[in-house]
C-alpha cells in the first residue's frame, strides 16, 4: 500500500514538471514576451527627447505700443439739476386753471396755473377810479389856482387865498402818486393770480387739481427740474486736490478739466454709454471729517440719459501723456526696487531691458526704455535667461498669441 501512494506521487510531480518546461519552450509565450522588451526599448529611447535641453522656449509675447495715453482719476458721485424750482402761490386763491401735466416739459414764460382773480379784478377798477378822481380834482384845483393869481395881480383877493390854493393842489399831486401806487400794487396781485414757468424744465408731480385752495405756506402746485444741461456732483480725496487744481489751471481755456460720466453698466458686456463734460466747480475747502474735497461738473443731457439722484461714475482726465510706450503689466519682472521686462531681439533670442513705470493703466502700464514695436515676452518669463532662444507660441490658441492679443484690447480700454 505504501509503495502505491509513493508510485502516485512521483507520477504527478513528474507530469507538473512536464508541462511547465512544455509552457517556457511555446512560440506564444515567446511572442507575449517581445512586445514588452519592446515597448521598455522604445520607452528608454523616447526620454531623451522628452526631456532635451538648450532648445527653444515657448513664450507669449506682446508687442510695445506708441500712442498718446490719458492719464486719468475715477470717482462715484451722483447726478444733480442745476436749476430746480418749486411752483407756489403768492396768495391765497382758488384754482381755475391747470395747464401742465406731470411729466410734460415745460418753456420758460409757459402758463402753469391760473387763480380766481375777480376781487383782485374788482379792486383794480376801484383804485382805477380813484385815480381818475384825483386826477379830475387836480385839474380843478390847477383852473381854481390860474383864476387866483390873475385876481391877486389885479388885487381883488389876498395873497393867502392864492397859497391856500397851492397847498391844496400840492396835497392833491400827492394824493394822485398814492392813488398810481395803488393801482400798481393791485396790478401786481392781479398778476400774481396768474403763475408762470420761470425756467425751462421738466414738471414733476402736479398736487393740486381745480377748485383746489392754495396759499403760501402750503406745499408746491408742481416743481420744475432742468434736465438739460445737468450736473454731477462727487468728492475727491485731498491728496488729488494738486493734481485737480493744477489740472484745472491748464485747462482753463479749453473749457475746464474733461470729464466724463457713466451709469455702471449692467454688464460689462454691455456697458452703459457714458457722456462728455467738463469741471464747473471745485469747492473752497476741504472737510476736515473725511479728508475729501467737493466737485462739481456740468454736461449736455440731450437724450436725457441721466437723472437727477442717479449714482454715476465719474473719470476726470487730468493730463495726457504723448507718445507713450504701453506694455502689459504682466511683462514686468520685480526684483527689489528694479524693473525690467525681457525682450525679443532680431536673433530670436531673449534680452533683458531695464524700464521705468511712468503711469499704471489697468492691465497695462506706461513704461520707459522698450521702443514701439518690440516684442515684450508676456508669459513664460520664469524660464528664461538673458540669451535664451525663444519661441514665439503658435497664432490660434497659442499662449504667445493669446497674450499679444490682449494688449491692444487692454490699452484701449485703458485709454477711453
Amino acid at each position: 500500500m505504501k509503495t502505491r501512494t509513493i508510485a502516485t506521487i512521483l507520477i504527478v510531480a513528474g507530469a507538473a514538471g512536464g508541462a511547465y518546461w512544455w509552457l517556457k519552450k511555446s512560440p506564444a509565450a515567446d511572442a507575449a514576451s517581445a512586445p514588452m522588451a519592446a515597448g521598455s526599448a522604445s520607452g528608454g529611447a523616447s526620454a531623451p527627447a522628452g526631456g532635451a535641453r538648450g532648445g527653444p522656449q515657448t513664450v507669449g509675447i506682446a508687442l510695445a505700443q506708441q500712442r498718446d495715453v490719458p492719464v486719468s482719476i475715477e470717482a462715484a458721485g451722483s447726478v444733480v439739476a442745476l436749476d430746480s424750482v418749486e411752483i407756489r402761490p403768492l396768495a391765497t386763491g382758488i384754482v381755475t386753471e391747470v395747464n401742465v401735466e406731470e411729466g410734460q416739459p415745460i418753456k420758460r414764460g409757459a402758463i402753469l396755473f391760473k387763480l380766481d382773480d375777480r376781487a383782485d379784478r374788482a379792486n383794480l377798477d376801484k383804485a382805477r377810479a380813484q385815480l381818475a378822481k384825483d386826477k379830475a380834482t387836480q385839474a380843478d384845483l390847477e383852473r381854481q389856482l390860474a383864476r387866483a393869481k390873475e385876481l391877486f395881480e389885479q388885487n381883488f383877493i389876498a395873497r393867502n387865498a392864492v397859497d391856500t390854493l397851492q397847498t391844496q393842489l400840492d396835497a392833491q399831486l400827492a394824493a394822485i402818486r398814492a392813488s398810481v401806487a395803488g393801482v400798481q400794487s393791485i396790478e401786481v396781485a392781479l398778476s400774481n393770480n396768474v403763475l408762470k414757468a420761470p425756467m425751462s424744465g421738466r414738471a414733476g408731480a402736479v398736487n393740486v387739481v381745480r377748485g383746489s385752495l392754495v396759499q403760501p405756506g402750503g406745499a408746491a402746485l408742481v416743481t420744475l427740474t432742468q434736465l438739460d444741461p445737468i450736473g454731477v456732483s462727487f468728492t475727491l480725496p485731498e491728496a488729488q486736490l494738486g493734481l485737480l487744481r493744477k489740472a484745472d489751471r491748464e485747462l482753463a481755456k479749453d473749457g475746464g478739466v474733461p470729464l466724463t460720466v457713466q451709469l455702471p453698466g449692467e454688464r460689462r458686456s454691455q456697458p452703459a454709454a457714458a457722456l462728455p463734460g467738463n469741471v464747473s466747480f471745485i469747492d473752497s475747502g476741504v472737510d476736515a471729517t473725511t479728508g475729501t474735497i467737493r466737485v462739481k461738473g456740468k454736461l449736455v443731457n440731450e437724450g436725457r440719459q441721466f437723472w437727477p439722484g442717479q449714482y454715476v461714475t465719474v473719470k476726470l482726465t487730468l493730463r495726457t501723456i504723448q507718445d507713450a510706450i504701453v506694455i502689459p503689466q504682466a511683462a514686468v519682472i520685480v526684483r527689489g526696487n528694479e524693473r525690467s521686462v525681457y525682450v525679443v531681439d532680431a536673433d530670436g533670442k531673449a534680452r533683458m531691458k531695464p524700464v521705468q513705470l511712468r503711469q499704471p493703466l489697468g492691465e497695462q502700464v506706461v513704461v520707459e526704455g522698450v521702443t514701439a514695436g518690440e516684442k515684450v515676452v508676456v508669459e513664460g518669463k520664469q524660464n528664461l535667461r538673458p540669451g535664451t532662444p525663444v519661441k514665439e507660441a503658435p497664432m490660434g490658441g497659442g499662449k504667445g498669441a493669446s497674450a499679444a492679443g490682449a494688449a491692444p484690447a487692454a490699452a484701449s480700454g485703458a485709454s477711453r
